[in-house]
């Protein structure tokens, strides 16, 4: 009598690479068109700031950045444009959208916490970083949407 083979087990676990860029779904063409308006906002509104930062780089390093007290001011200010606008750009594409999400998260955090020690609790300061960086937190866990070159390139992978 022939004993039964064990047949190999094929994973169906998604690789990093798909997790990194397939996006939280919806079938709904509404919620996707207000994922995609809400992505292009996040995105151009950002770029406006990280731009306003590098039309005065000394300006920003001696106000903001020597302020809270980190060291290479003129460095970090331009390590927060050029993620403000870099990445800004690549959420608007939808390209690589969770890892430029975390950046521009980190970099709202920085700007949370300038306010803070500059204002205290006093909301009109804090709103427009925290709106931020909840668009920004949306965004990294749930990726940016079927309409995104992240959803094209995980469409290939997956065929």
């Amino acid at each position: 009598m022939a004993s039964p083979q064990a047949t190999p087990k094929v994973s169906t676990a998604p690789s990093l690479l798909q997790v990194l860029l397939a996006s939280n779904t919806s079938n709904s063409s509404l919620f996707q068109v207000f994922w995609l308006v809400a992505r292009l906002a996040a995105g151009g509104l950002m770029i406006h700031n990280g731009l306003d930062k590098l039309a005065d780089i000394q300006g920003f390093a001696d106000n903001v950045v020597s302020y809270i007290g980190l060291p290479y001011p003129v460095f970090f200010t331009y390590c927060a444009a050029y993620i403000e606008v870099v990445s800004a750009a690549l959420i608007m594409l939808g390209l690589l959208s969770r890892p430029n999400a975390l950046a521009l998260l980190a970099t709202m955090g920085v700007a949370i916490f300038f306010h803070i020690k500059g204002n205290g609790l006093k909301v009109t300061p804090l709103e427009t970083a925290s709106l931020y960086a909840t668009f920004y937190t949306f965004f990294l866990v749930n990726g940016p949407g079927q309409w995104s070159l992240d959803e094209l390139i995980a469409k290939k992978i997956r065929s």
